[in-house]
């Protein structure tokens, strides 16, 4: 099915703004999008008077508006996955103090659906709604490991396997070892996979006929989330945490 140009081009720009919370430039969002300033000028005119788009009269720069907010009102605060699971995801941050991400699969990527901050002084930069490769991310590996074969193959089919560290995963060969084992261990790592520096622990959430249906993670430096700290503490409380999680949505486990 062929896209409509002028939805696409527009749902782009929204896309670019998100990145900027204080604000873009039109030149700039012209050269992020690769359109001229009047196509992105007539643009900006509808998303403005939709209200999906501000403009600051001081800087002259564009951000996104409220409307947006409107948009997704039912799938955050009436989402019955992210209200079950948050106040054991906010326990479980309470307790062991680092930042804690859920999320759920969305044509063949992960999206970050809720996240609980930690109060440390180096923190993980990441928001609610974006996105990442299933492949060197724990709550991809996850996500992976819950689906049956069929579901597999497409969800694996588009990955070009980049390599985002010396530690990412590069072959399909390879994604299915590590799923096999995450199905064994019941969790899954980005063991600096995705990010220099930054090591995850993953684990499942399940329904109430038991099918995973989202992940949750816990991340940070490795200087803190160290492999010791993994086995000595965080793969039993996050076992812990996925199964009060998956009980609350009717799993008998």
């Amino acid at each position: 099915m062929s896209n409509v140009q002028s939805l696409e081009r527009a749902l782009t720009l929204l896309n670019i703004m998100s990145d900027y919370p204080d604000g873009i430039q039109i030149s700039r969002l012209a050269e992020k999008a690769g359109l001229s300033k009047s196509t992105i000028h007539r643009l900006l005119g509808t998303l403005l008077n939709m209200k999906y788009v501000t403009q600051d009269p001081k800087t002259e720069r564009y951000r996104l508006g409220y409307q947006v907010l409107y948009l997704s009102r039912n799938m955050t605060a009436n989402n019955g996955l992210i209200s079950a699971a948050r106040p054991f995801l906010e326990a479980l941050c309470e307790d062991i103090n680092e930042t804690i991400h859920l999320c759920v699969e969305d044509n063949a990527e992960v999206v970050y659906i809720d996240k609980i901050e930690s109060s440390q002084t180096i923190r993980m930069y990441s928001r609610i709604g974006s996105r990442n490769p299933m492949y060197c991310t724990g709550v991809g590996k996850i996500l992976l490991s819950g689906m049956d074969e069929a579901e597999f193959e497409q969800a694996t089919a588009p990955i070009d396997f980049v390599k985002r560290t010396a530690k990412t995963i590069d072959s399909l060969e390879e994604l299915k070892k590590e799923i096999n084992l995450v199905k064994q261990q019941n969790y899954a790592l980005d063991n600096i996979e995705n990010e220099e520096g930054i090591r995850c622990i993953a684990a499942p959430i399940r329904d109430f006929s038991g099918r995973i249906v989202a992940s949750f993670s816990v991340s940070g430096p490795v200087h803190r989330i160290t492999m010791e700290r993994i086995h000595d503490e965080l793969i039993r409380k996050m076992r812990e945490t996925s199964k009060n999680i998956s009980r609350q949505l009717g799993c008998q486990i």
